[in-house]
């Protein structure tokens, strides 16, 4: 019923508001028995209040912390098995002996080869054309060779002239002859050096400002306890000054010129007598042969038996009926005489005396009481609820379209209106009126006067 009843309120004050806060008709000179003609009232809210107040809860329950108190060791000596008995196995060798074996490496063959030296095959092509140039290819006998011989073409040979080089001249150069005489020639020209003459320095002192005087606002302490009484005092702080000693120049550097003499030297000097000239001399043409080397006959080629008499040159081609005896080896093999065995060794177990590490007193856990602990939290209780009041409002009479853009401009200063200031009491500058009570703690519905007077709008 509560919820109920302030629901009710708020829409009772919201109409008020939409109504240009124009009184309802209704009868209510006995709830506001002192009301004066003129006057406007319209329903607000009066939030709730509340007392705040600590208590003392449990922040962490009572535990227990385990100790362990570590077990204690003592250090005997014990003889143990390091490594256990065993046998070992020795090899005797096989003993080897040797026997030889005649094998066949190579079959026998007759081949044709191109020489009995380096014994190249001979191709398909080269016998066929042994046989067209007249070797007996089909009836040859083993050992037997056939050579290619070369019958080269005849030639006429007849001289020519001709001229090799032209006549010409050539030039002859007769030098110029030279004399000499001495003379004094300028080696360096005079000159001049300027030398700098340096600056003297002397030291001064000078007093400058380092900070100009200035006056400014300095918050001055009250009398009695508090000291935050906002008072502010306009105070002069006087320039400060710092002496500076400075290097200062007595004379400037200036300069000096040094005049530098011309230096001369005497020279031989190597002076033309007779220009060179030249002569040309006549050299006469030569003339050279060369021989003309006609042909006269076709180079001819033949095969002929080696041994048998041949007019042409041998041209290195060669064909050879060759036969090749199957060829053996002897090998010598490695053949097994006595095979490998094994002989049995026995080899006795290994000990070693240890020192070894008992367990005296074997660990344990102590447990240790940690006790529980507090806090102090704070607590918010509602001592009176919320309830619903007539308060004075401004009239319509009195709330002008200036007197709108007023509240709208500083309600828009606090950052809660945002929209045009037009003097209109729309959804957004009722909003705003809204937020402004909430957020300093006036009562909630309409434009109350207390509104009004903490805005600063006067009506």
């Amino acid at each position: 019923m509560k919820n109920y009843k302030l629901s009710t309120a708020l829409a009772v004050s919201l109409a008020v508001a939409s109504t240009s806060l124009v009184a309802d008709a209704t009868d209510i000179s006995g709830i506001l028995p002192n009301a004066q003609p003129g006057e406007c009232y319209a329903k607000v809210i009066i939030p709730a209040k509340f007392e705040t107040t600590t208590e003392k809860v449990l922040a962490k329950e009572a535990s227990e912390r385990l100790q362990i108190i570590p077990a204690k060791y003592g250090t005997a000596s014990e003889r143990i098995l390091v490594k256990e008995a065993s046998t070992r196995l020795s090899v005797i060798p096989a003993t080897y002996t040797k026997t030889s074996e005649k094998v066949l490496v190579r079959d026998a063959e007759v081949m044709w080869h191109t020489s009995l030296k380096n014994s190249i095959p001979v191709s398909a092509e080269i016998l066929a054309a042994a046989k067209t140039g007249g070797a007996d290819i089909d009836s040859m006998e083993v050992g037997s060779c056939y050579r290619e011989y070369f019958t080269p073409a005849t030639y006429a040979t007849s001289s020519q002239t001709y001229v090799s080089k032209e006549a010409s001249a050539s030039l002859k150069v007769v030098p110029a002859t030279y004399e000499y005489a001495e003379e004094r020639v300028l080696v360096k020209e005079a000159s001049q050096r300027i030398v700098k003459v340096p600056a003297t320095y002397g030291t001064v002192s000078e007093k400058v400002l380092v900070e100009p005087e200035k006056t400014m606002w300095k918050k001055s302490q009250c009398n009695g306890r508090n000291n935050d009484c906002g008072v502010m005092c306009l105070i002069t702080t006087p320039a400060r000054y710092k002496t500076v000693t400075k290097r200062v120049v007595k004379t400037p550097a200036t300069t000096k010129v040094i005049d530098i003499p011309a230096v001369y030297k005497t020279v031989k000097v190597r002076k033309l007598a007779t220009p060179a000239t030249v002569q040309e001399i006549a050299i006469p043409e030569q003339t050279s042969s060369y021989s003309v080397r006609s042909k006269t006959g076709d180079a001819t080629f033949s095969w002929a038996k080696v041994g048998s008499k041949t007019t042409g040159k041998y041209t290195g081609h060669q064909v050879c009926k060759l036969a090749t005896p199957a060829q053996y080896r002897t090998i010598t093999k490695t053949v097994v005489a006595t095979p490998a065995t094994t002989k049995e060794t026995e080899i006795p177990a290994v000990y070693k005396d240890i020192t070894v590490t008992k367990l005296v007193t074997p660990a344990e856990v102590k447990r240790i009481v940690i006790p529980e602990t507090y806090q102090t939290i704070t607590k918010r209780d509602m001592i009176s609820p919320s309830s619903v009041q007539w308060k004075k409002v401004v009239c319509q009479s009195s709330m002008g379209t200036s007197t709108l853009r007023a509240v709208q401009t500083a309600l828009k200063n606090e950052g809660l209106y945002k929209g045009p200031i037009d003097g209109i009491n729309g959804i957004l500058t009722r909003n705003a009126v809204k937020a402004y009570q909430k957020a300093h703690g006036l009562y909630v519905g309409g434009l109350t006067h207390e509104v009004m007077k903490s805005l600063g709008v006067s009506f």
